[in-house]
């Protein structure tokens, strides 16, 4: 299986997890995500008081740099230890 294929059927694995996992890894997965399929985040910052947009922006923005190889990979490794 390719890093692709490998990464598309965690993604679809996230979907069926008997447990939901913590806010603090549901914004890593959502950050790497977002890293591994569009890249660096060149968004703006949403306002001040949207504290959920905050949270994912902020947390997709400290991957800045991080190749997709290494994002999807790092997605990947997360959701395994997630069961």
């Amino acid at each position: 299986m390719t890093l692709e294929e490998d990464f598309n059927k965690a993604v679809d694995h996230t979907k069926m997890l008997s447990q939901r996992p913590s806010n603090e890894v549901l914004l890593k997965l959502y950050a790497l995500y977002k890293q591994a399929t569009k890249g660096d985040n060149e968004g703006e910052k949403p306002a001040e008081f949207d504290f959920k947009a905050i949270a994912k922006f902020n947390a997709w923005n400290s991957l800045k740099g991080k190749t997709t190889e290494a994002a999807m990979q790092e997605y990947i490794d997360l959701v395994r230890s997630l069961d």
